[in-house]
């Protein structure tokens, strides 16, 4: 059976605390693990999450900030080491190619596997699989950053009254979902669209035109809520968002599930970063994330 799921490995801002990690998260989606900005000490909080080097397909950075990319080169030496059987490809932003090169090459080790570069320069998808397209946004802080979005394609559900009142059953049902047609019966006659999943990661960032198409109907949106809102002048300062600005990103753009996520080491009670996200309006599932929480990509409607 697939999993969709996303595995928190780290909830700190800039600076880490002795119960939250620098930045880390997983996303589990059909047999495939993206691995979105490893920052220091995520090969171990891996560990403590029980996932492998081999769970890896992707690593997507948002930014060369180190709180979002210093655990990339033990990582990659993991990667190597564990000779992981399958090709990993690295996004990042084309402007911090001098950063990643270096901590690929931070020490020395023996490379065993297949690491493809492909670097972020502008809006747009980087990816299609069978299962997602993976595509990105700019996004507004001191350094180049994007936001990176997973769409799975839209299906079809079939319908078992219209097929009964068509008269379609066994293995005809196949055919006419492999060819569209059966007959005079077409897959429009006894189905519907279902919806493909959305999912959306959000770092460092001011509200920008990105944040919103990033977030647009997505299904599990994480997203950096790093200040209070009684702290907006220094979310605006230092380009990041508070949590009342994330959750009013999320209510408008119909997110089912928000995730808030790197804070700032100067609060000590995560319970108010709910309580301005719902103060915000916004009405859906909401978790303000911890170190190793796993959250389940909200089943189809």
């Amino acid at each position: 059976m697939s999993v969709r799921e996303l595995v928190v490995l780290g909830t700190a801002s800039q600076v880490p605390t002795r119960h939250r990690n620098h930045n880390g998260y997983l996303l589990r989606w059909d047999g495939e693990g993206i691995l979105f900005d490893p920052g220091e000490g995520t090969q171990r909080q891996m560990l403590r999450a029980g996932v492998a080097a081999h769970d890896l397909n992707r690593i997507c950075v948002t930014h060369f900030h180190g709180d979002h990319s210093l655990g990339l080169a033990g990582v990659i030496q993991r990667i190597n080491l564990d000779r992981v059987p399958h090709e990993v490809t690295a996004h990042y932003p084309r402007s911090g190619q001098r950063f990643f090169d270096r901590l690929r090459y931070a020490t020395a080790y023996r490379e065993t596997v297949g690491l493809t570069e492909a670097p972020v320069a502008a809006d747009g998808i980087l990816a299609v699989t069978r299962s997602y397209t993976l595509e990105v946004r700019r996004l507004s802080h001191p350094v180049e950053s994007y936001g990176y979005r997973l769409i799975e394609p839209d299906g079809r559900r079939m319908l078992p009254d219209r097929l009964a009142a068509h008269g379609v059953t066994g293995p005809d049902v196949g055919r006419l979902q492999r060819d569209g047609r059966l007959g005079e019966v077409t897959l429009e006659d006894v189905s519907e669209v279902r919806r493909g999943q959305r999912f959306a990661f959000v770092m460092d960032t001011r509200l920008c035109d990105g944040v919103h198409a990033l977030a647009e109907g997505c299904d599990l949106l994480v997203i950096e809520s790093t200040f209070l809102d009684e702290d907006i002048e220094l979310a605006v300062e230092h380009g990041h968002l508070t949590a009342g600005q994330a959750a009013a990103v999320a209510r408008d753009a119909g997110v089912r599930h928000l995730v808030l996520t790197h804070f700032s080491q100067r609060y000590t009670e995560p319970e108010e970063f709910e309580r301005q996200a719902r103060a915000a309006g916004y009405e859906g599932e909401l978790t303000v994330a911890h170190d190793l929480l796993r959250v389940p990509v909200p089943k189809r409607r």
